[in-house]
């Protein structure tokens, strides 16, 4: 899970929209950031660990300069997490090629292999995003050597379908070719969101934008055209014209986890609302919860993430609505935090809880997921210490029991809690009085009631089945 967003000017004002792009991203990726430009001669880089607002200034304004450019919000899930890890990535043959990614190969050792025995390739991180341009590259160099120099985006596309039928996995891309524009593409199966949007730029012509998730677009003024389609290609050229391609044919099979947790519930992904499906949700939630006839004084939601369907839960069951955990705002998401030790630590500094309603009550704790169980342990003995009477938990997604491997930091099975134990099992380990978790048929229809012509959803880390023919142990 990372963030990516590019956009392709008539002004030169790039970095500016780009950096404030990033930061309606930010939530995607807290370990490094980095932005790219280009002036349609040179590229202007810089890259560095941290969030947005403390690895760029506005002394950068002077410095990455030009009309085209691309920034991405990094969270580690392939590679170390040095500085020389962070994206965008660059190639200078053929062309002249930077590349951001999100998500993550599956084939990824296999490619490796081929980059650097087979093609004589150097590759200087351990990333699979660097793994994924150095394939692009030999493909394009392929096309070029079949098609001639004439038609770059002739190239380019014929290079896009070459590796997108040797890569597995999922892959949202944005690439800027030198001397030719901006080219973005989504793997065949569309397991990470991206979409397309454009602007009017003073009647002269459309400036053009891709990114993650389409939040990053209103700041700017862009309006979303649509989601690329599994398997699309879209190339900007430098005269602002838009091509698009369909590289090879794709089926829809989104992520279901980004409407759980990874996105913001303001973004709509592949025409589904993230807010409404939480509060569909919400609404299945309380039903379960409902039929165990429990004496519950307050619902209160682990924030942030788990308020929509809080809210719903309240609303349908008419208990009270409780704000009793407070968020340090100056803390990231211990979820996409590295290192399992960090995320323990950091679960004090983020939350606090408030006694005066939690204590000699009966609480019923919403979370949004519970992956590791570390978090929500912490915050039930937090609770208990609050004087909270009897706490109950309510997962809002189904128990997670299997790694994901398209671009979740879930990189061995047992380190998720639900993986090997029952319901009760997690219930004891957590210190709870009663755990619910979401049913998978009620989270698959809380997302497919937005968008009824998608038919499958990639439910890997509950259900185990990989849709690219991945396995894991």
């Amino acid at each position: 899970m990372c963030g990516i967003l590019g956009i392709a000017n008539r002004n030169d004002h790039v970095f500016a929209e780009i950096y404030d792009g990033l930061l309606m991203l930010q939530h995607r990726g807290q370990d490094a950031s980095g932005i790219v430009t280009y002036t349609g001669e040179n590229f202007r880089e810089r890259k560095a660990n941290g969030l947005v607002k403390d690895v760029f200034s506005a002394a950068d304004t002077d410095t990455l300069l030009g009309r085209i450019g691309m920034g991405h919000v990094r969270y580690p899930t392939a590679g170390s997490l040095s500085a020389s890890e962070a994206q965008p990535f660059f190639v200078n043959a053929p062309y002249g090629i930077y590349l951001i990614h999100n998500g993550n190969l599956t084939n990824t050792d296999e490619q490796r292999e081929k980059v650097t025995a087979k093609y004589s390739r150097h590759l200087r991180t351990t990333s699979d995003s660097e793994v994924l341009l150095n394939v692009l590259a030999d493909k394009i160099a392929d096309a070029i050597k079949v098609n001639g120099t004439a038609d770059p985006i002739r190239n380019l596309f014929a290079g896009v379908k070459m590796t997108m039928e040797r890569v597995q996995g999922a892959y949202s891309v944005i690439c800027m070719v030198a001397g030719v524009g901006m080219l973005a593409f989504r793997d065949p199966r569309g397991i990470r969101p991206l979409s397309v949007a454009k602007r009017d730029y003073d009647g002269e012509g459309d400036d053009y934008a891709f990114a993650s998730e389409d939040v990053a677009f209103g700041i700017n003024g862009f309006q979303k055209l649509r989601d690329v389609k599994p398997g699309e290609a879209i190339l900007i050229d430098l005269d602002g014209n838009m091509h698009e391609f369909q590289a090879v044919e794709g089926k829809l099979t989104p992520c279901i986890f980004e409407y759980v947790y990874l996105a913001r519930p303001d973004s709509m992904l592949d025409g589904i609302s993230v807010y409404k499906t939480q509060i569909r949700m919400g609404q299945t939630l309380a039903k379960q919860v409902q039929e165990a006839n429990l004496d519950i004084d307050a619902i209160i939601p682990v924030p942030d993430s788990a308020r929509p369907v809080a809210l719903e839960v309240s609303n349908i069951m008419g208990i009270r609505y409780r704000e009793a955990l407070v968020k340090n705002r100056y803390v990231g998401r211990t979820f996409i935090m590295p290192g399992q030790e960090e995320r323990q630590k950091s679960v004090r500094r983020k939350l606090n809880a408030i006694p005066l309603e939690m204590k000699g009550k009966n609480i019923l704790l919403i979370d949004d997921s519970i992956v590791r169980g570390n978090t929500i342990n912490k915050i039930v003995q937090m609770c208990r210490e609050a004087g909270a009477k009897k706490v109950y938990i309510a997962s809002a997604s189904p128990p997670v029991k299997y790694p994901n491997v398209y671009g979740i930091d879930m990189p061995t099975k047992h380190e998720l809690i639900a993986s090997s134990q029952s319901v009760e099992e997690i219930r004891e380990e957590l210190g709870a009085d009663a755990l619910f978790y979401q049913k998978l048929e009620d989270l698959i229809w809380a997302a497919q009631e937005g968008n009824p012509e998608i038919e499958q959803f990639d439910c890997s880390c509950f259900d185990g089945n990989y849709i690219t023919g991945v396995t894991q142990d």
